[in-house]
């Protein structure tokens, strides 16, 4: 058993507390300190019989985290005193109505914040990894700084995880990379997030890891000494031009260096920019932009630029309040170098993200900008009804994408993520805007939908009150937002006009001698092969189903005498009663898609728990046999689940004959008079078969067309090209397969 020094570890703990007040980046009144103080003292008493893996005492553990909270992330009082009691009410005897009691209300909503986190994280009986961060993001409607304090923590966690089993080190560090690394980013927590990929890398991919760090540690003389011709240079010009200024060397995060070495293809030596330089300038705010740009033009003037590599976050920072200019010059040897030009106010926001980004906006309170910057994050938390997995993936993506800048017809700034489409930006002006776009103008030019903005692009939203989005809008566009505001639309379209076909199909019903019931109901989805009720009525609005079919179902229902004894044996209810959103399903599922895309992918069943069509399942990426299928409840569900998230895919049963996909034709022939009339009018004439492209051309007598249908299922196909080929004149008629 190991001897533990008691006295050696109590001045250790005094010290670090007093570190802890020392480094903290907000000024601390004698109250503030009164106040951490007190839960120092609570913390220290509620863990003093607790000690962590490692062997050290535990009250080391929230020190280091409310530590990161003061200096790092730069957060007042507050949320310090909730960081060094962020284990005390899961962990130990102690009550959030104690801490309520002894701290004012703010501190005790952090804690039980944290306390919820964790609760949510050690829950075993959820279905999907991806419930627990829904249910963490959340919480940021309740206050940031609790996730603030939960990144810290995380940090900490990552740091110390050396005494950890393997498994556990891969969870956490790929539950890192998977939400905590973007989170971190979007609240401008830059140095923070560097950190927290470098850890995920570190355990997920160790041998790629500790290569990558191997040779930045071979080449660091080399880095330094190359740096440090360029920083002579610039400080020559510098100091000339009487700036105040530090230059620091910057190296590249081994994450990101692997980042660019995957999606350049490229080795660890042909990284484009693993050499950075920063330079950090006084100034006063008047002169902060000028000055950046007199800087700017010192480099270049020694320095040849990228022109396609300038960011100028100065004139329109990124929505995390991020400012700085970065150039990419070429230096000595033919080696590309990045500059980063801020000013002192600039780099501390850099640091601190959201701290810094009030201590700014005259003098604002660490409470005082909380609304301010929770709007920033509001958008993504907007439909929190959606599937855990969607939400998650979808909240993920808007963390993480980079920003473009657009303008409105009045030169009105507005920030979209990278990839967004005019239509994106109609909805991010107002939904009800989106909502009516009939057309976009970007730069004075007619553009499609789902036309991709560019940095710089000036758009213009033509609108139709009469406009309705169609199922196809959720294609042209990326943000959440606009997906959202969409699919409400949608829905609420499909249901006003089922309300619609329900009185249609109670009056045609009753001409042919049958009252609307629910057996009637489920016959009838059964009879037009349909997936719910809901569907059912939405094609009698929409006239899909005519009275022709109808009157098939009544001459199939009156034929069978045993639904015809159930209906007088069984009182039907009246047409009233029939609830249209109740969702009366069919058993016709055949088919398994992947992901929020509904992709088509090879799988297995897995033989643990023999999921069927119909079953609510999940995707399991396995190492050697690909993706294994498991219903929701199968008894391995939670451990896979809880550990291996990553790997986790979203997977769901559907009806094929429901489904629309896309087919390429190929037709040759001999090019006669009226062909193309032919053609489209056979192609029309054959229900359910939409035109999305039709490509025709004729050179000596030789027609050739090419025609993109979307089509329900392969016989309607097969019939449409058995009518194509009995046009006078066609030759051959191919469907086009992708590899």
């Amino acid at each position: 058993m190991l001897e533990i020094d008691f006295e050696k570890e109590n001045k250790a703990i005094l010290q670090e507390y007093k570190e802890l007040l020392r480094i903290s980046y907000q000024t601390l009144t004698a109250e503030d300190k009164k106040l951490i103080r007190k839960a120092f003292d609570v913390a220290v008493d509620a863990h003093k019989d607790q000690r962590r893996k490692s062997g050290e005492a535990y009250i080391f553990h929230p020190i280091a985290v409310a530590k990161i909270v003061a200096s790092e992330i730069g957060l007042g009082a507050t949320a310090i005193a909730a960081a060094l009691m962020h284990d005390v009410v899961e962990d130990t005897p102690i009550m959030i109505e104690d801490i309520e009691r002894m701290f004012n209300p703010k501190v005790a909503q952090l804690v039980e914040g944290l306390t919820k986190i964790s609760k949510v994280q050690k829950e075993m009986n959820v279905s999907m990894q991806a419930e627990n961060f829904r249910k963490m993001i959340l919480t940021l409607n309740d206050d940031v700084r609790v996730i603030l304090i939960k990144i810290a923590d995380r940090l900490h966690n990552m740091q110390t995880m050396d005494a950890m089993e393997s498994s556990k080190q891969v969870k956490l560090a790929s539950e890192t990379l998977y939400i905590y690394a973007p989170l971190a980013h979007r609240l401008g927590l830059y140095k923070i997030k560097n950190k927290l990929e470098d850890l995920g890398l570190k355990y997920t991919e160790p041998e790629v890891y500790n290569e990558i760090l191997s040779k930045i540690k071979e080449t660091k003389e080399e880095q330094d000494a190359y740096i440090e011709t360029i920083s002579d240079v610039l400080k020559k010009n510098l100091d000339a031009e009487g700036i105040d200024y530090i230059i620091k060397g910057r190296p590249k995060s081994i994450y990101s260096i692997r980042r660019k070495m995957l999606a350049q293809g490229v080795s660890f030596d042909e990284v484009f920019d693993k050499f950075a330089l920063r330079i950090v300038y006084k100034s006063t705010p008047h002169e902060e932009k000028f000055l950046a740009w007199k800087i700017y033009s010192i480099v270049t003037d020694h320095y040849r630029p990228s022109p396609s590599r300038l960011r100028d976050w100065i004139s329109s920072p990124k929505s995390t309040g991020y400012e700085a200019l970065h150039i990419t010059v070429m230096g000595p040897k033919g080696r590309w170098v990045e500059v980063q030009v801020r000013s002192e106010r600039m780099d501390e926001i850099a640091e601190k993200g959201y701290a810094a980004h009030y201590k700014y906006k005259n003098g604002a309170s660490e409470e005082g900008g909380l609304d301010a910057w929770l709007n920033l994050l509001k958008e993504a938390l907007e439909n929190s009804e959606t599937n855990a997995v969607d939400f998650v993936e979808d909240f993920k993506m808007n963390l993480y994408s980079k920003e473009i800048y657009v303008f409105t017809p009045k030169g009105e700034i507005k920030s979209l993520p990278k990839g967004a489409t005019s239509l994106d930006f109609a909805f991010s002006i107002h939904s009800e805007i989106g909502i009516r776009t009939r057309g976009t103008r970007v730069n004075g030019k007619l553009v499609p939908l789902n036309h991709e903005l560019k940095s710089g692009d000036q758009i213009e939203i033509i609108t139709s009150q009469y406009q309705k989005p169609t199922i196809n809008w959720l294609d042209y566009v990326t943000t959440s937002r606009a997906k959202n505001k969409i699919k409400n639309v949608l829905n609420e379209n499909t249901k006003k006009i089922a309300e619609e076909g329900k009185e249609i199909l109670t009056r045609k019903l009753k001409h042919l001698k049958i009252t609307l019931s629910e057996s009637v109901i489920n016959e009838m989805v059964n009879f037009f092969k349909l997936k719910t009720s809901l569907d059912l009525f939405y094609r009698v609005g929409v006239g899909a189903i005519e009275n022709q079919q109808l009157k098939d179902y009544a001459t199939q229902k009156s034929n069978t005498f045993i639904n015809f004894f159930k209906s007088k044996i069984k009182r039907s209810p009246s047409p009233a009663n029939v609830d249209i959103h109740k969702q009366v399903l069919s058993s016709n599922y055949d088919m398994l898609v992947f992901g929020a895309d509904q992709d088509k992918l090879d799988y297995k069943l897995s033989s643990c728990c023999n999921p069927i069509p119909g079953d609510e399942v999940f995707g399991f990426i396995t190492i050697n046999e690909g993706i294994k299928v498991h219903k929701k409840d199968c008894p391995n569900a939670i451990s896979l689940q809880s550990n291996y998230a990553y790997r986790i895919i979203f997977a769901k049963w559907i009806d094929s004959s429901q489904q629309e996909f896309k087919a390429i034709l190929y037709i040759t022939g001999m090019d006669t008079l009226g062909l193309t009339n032919k053609l489209t009018k056979v192609i029309s004439d054959n229900m359910n078969v939409n035109i999305q492209s039709i490509s025709l051309s004729g050179e000596a007598g030789i027609f050739n067309g090419q025609i993109s249908v979307i089509v329900q299922n392969n016989t309607i196909l097969k019939k449409l090209i058995d009518n194509i080929k009995k046009i006078d004149g066609i030759d051959k008629v191919t469907r086009e397969y992708k590899n």
